[in-house]
């Protein structure tokens, strides 16, 4: 999947914020501090029940 929108930290880790509207949980091996409540490009696969493996997080 590659998607785009905001990167948003909560309490259990990350969601991406989607342009097209709702949201994905991710699932990340690196912890994207810089682009924390930025818009970015989200590439990785999607995993079932709204969760996403990411392999990549950029800005977008």
């Amino acid at each position: 999947m590659d998607e785009t929108g905001r990167l948003i930290r909560d309490e259990a880790g990350f969601l991406l914020q989607r342009d097209l509207g709702g949201t994905y949980r991710l699932v990340l091996l690196r912890v994207p501090i810089d682009h924390v409540e930025k818009r970015v490009r989200v590439r990785g696969f999607y995993a079932g029940d709204g969760i996403v493996e990411v392999e990549g997080v950029a800005a977008a």
